[in-house]
């Protein structure tokens, strides 16, 4: 049940915060924008804390019909962050009704192949190069860009995004080589 679907607002009790017994804000409507967004050090368990932050981030909006695909992705990207930069990392969630954009950046500014235009497959037995085929296969668009220095540490660097569009069918995933 989506959130704009609840019982009668007058029929809820408010939820108290436990230190400080004020009233929380009622929850967003579901068609509501928010944006949420994480930021990782270069460490191979940050991938991981994307994933599981995204699954809880849309489990709490109530959008389980693009977790699979969100997870998947986001899981890609920040993986590629990690092992092909030299630091930290962040991945943005953002929900424009009913399109979720998910970016993540990193401090390198080689950008990925050109959205549309079929990557070159990996060879059969190799231990990568199968992320964009994913990417263009499973996401309703995407595509990246460069960022400008960060203030902290003057780096550059790209971010890669994809949308995911509320009440798509799921693609078919990529045929990966025998």
């Amino acid at each position: 049940m989506h959130p704009e679907q609840s019982p009668e607002p007058h029929s809820l009790l408010p939820c108290l915060d436990p230190l400080t017994g004020l009233p929380h804000p009622p929850p967003l409507p579901f068609t509501a924008p928010w944006r949420y967004e994480l930021h990782f050090p270069r460490d191979p368990r940050g991938p991981g804390v994307a994933r599981v932050t995204l699954r809880a981030v849309l489990d709490a909006h109530g959008l389980g019909e693009l977790t699979d695909r969100a997870e998947l992705l986001t899981c890609e990207l920040a993986t590629n962050s990690v092992r092909h930069t030299t630091g930290p990392a962040s991945v943005r969630l953002q929900w424009l009704h009913p399109v979720l954009r998910v970016s993540v950046r990193d401090n390198c500014p080689d950008l990925p192949g050109v959205p549309g235009v079929r990557p070159t497959p990996a060879q059969p037995h190799a231990d990568g190069g199968r992320g964009l085929l994913i990417l263009d296969a499973l996401a309703d668009r995407w595509g990246g860009c460069a960022t400008p220095a960060r203030p902290l540490d003057g780096a550059h660097g790209k971010a890669i995004w994809f949308e995911l569009r509320l009440g798509q069918p799921e693609p078919e995933p990529p045929a990966l080589a025998a």
